[in-house]
């Protein structure tokens, strides 16, 4: 059987400059396509955003939003939550499973605003420390980390991870802008060097990193201790490699991962779509987008690609 990877050995001894990451997406950052940027030089990876509400009260939402297996290491579970006894009884189910915990204090959507969760938490610190707090003194011994985006005043982010830092965190995840930012705005690279220079943990830096050269800038710059990205993996989960598009080869691991797992239909073709999108042709991704199952799907693949399963 497989030993578990600790994120912190990752983070703290590793004999490279940074760590490569694999941010939490909702919906994407499942099983599969973990599997998958492992073979490409990812060192951790996240599961998707998952409410620890939900996980703690349904065996049917544990099944759904988890699955792992003996070679799913090192990974990340994020939970979205303000409550820190409910927080700790859904870690409570993955205790073993997984080789770390992170909150999410980053996620800009209304919805997750509106009921006090996600990117609403930078503006409620107490509410962030009691969680870390519950986690490090519940004897779990679990690595511990938070995900957050920075706020208009830079000082108040210096506060928020300095406070952060206090009530005991491992480690911390710094996306470069602020929750009502788009996401074609610029990454604030120098708010997150300032978050780096304010702490003694470890910090992976996040924000626009679609390329290996983006990675080294990103590091350069901030020298943090490991590089995450999120959209730029969608697109091409070899890009840690040095590739600057999605490899036949990788394509052709995921599809038999993702049959091999049972992956469901929208999300296959979305991950398909993004690895698709700078090798198809305008008129061949109009016609492969509009395919609506996975035997359609397998069946272009075969005829135009050679795919075999």
């Amino acid at each position: 059987m497989t030993s578990r990877i600790s994120p912190l050995d990752l983070l703290n001894n590793s004999t490279k400059p940074y760590i490569n990451v694999c941010a939490p997406m909702v919906r994407y950052s499942k099983l599969p396509f973990r599997e998958l940027i492992m073979n490409y030089k990812v060192d951790l990876t996240y599961t998707p955003m998952i409410l620890a509400k939900e996980f703690k009260n349904s065996r049917v939402a544990r099944d759904f939003e988890f699955t792992t297996n003996k070679n799913d290491t090192p990974v990340i579970i994020q939970f979205a939550s303000n409550d820190n006894v409910e927080l700790l009884k859904a870690l409570e189910f993955v205790v073993g499973y997984v080789d770390g915990v992170d909150i999410n204090c980053g996620c800009p959507q209304k919805w997750a605003i509106h009921e006090g969760i996600g990117a609403h938490l930078m503006e409620e610190p107490e509410i962030v420390r009691d969680m870390i707090r519950t986690i490090k003194g519940s004897g779990l011994n679990i690595p511990t980390s938070i995900k957050i985006r920075i706020h208009n005043d830079i000082k108040k982010t210096h506060e928020f991870v300095k406070r952060a830092e206090v009530a005991g965190l491992d480690f911390i995840t710094v996306h470069g802008r602020t929750r009502r930012a788009k996401s074609s705005s610029p990454v604030n690279v120098m708010a997150i060097k300032l978050c780096k220079e304010s702490i003694n943990i470890p910090l992976i830096a996040n924000g626009d990193v679609f390329s290996l050269k983006d990675a080294e800038k990103l590091y350069e710059v901030t020298k943090c201790d490991g590089v995450m990205s999120a959209r730029g993996l969608l697109k091409n989960p070899t890009l840690f490699t040095g590739l600057e598009y999605t490899s036949w080869n990788c394509i052709e691991k995921f599809v038999k991962l993702s049959i091999a797992y049972g992956t469901n239909h929208f999300i296959f073709h979305h991950h398909l779509m993004y690895m698709f999108e700078d090798v198809m042709s305008n008129a061949e991704r109009k016609t492969f987008n509009a395919l609506t199952s996975i035997p359609a799907i397998i069946d272009h693949l075969e005829e135009n690609y050679g795919l075999q399963i």
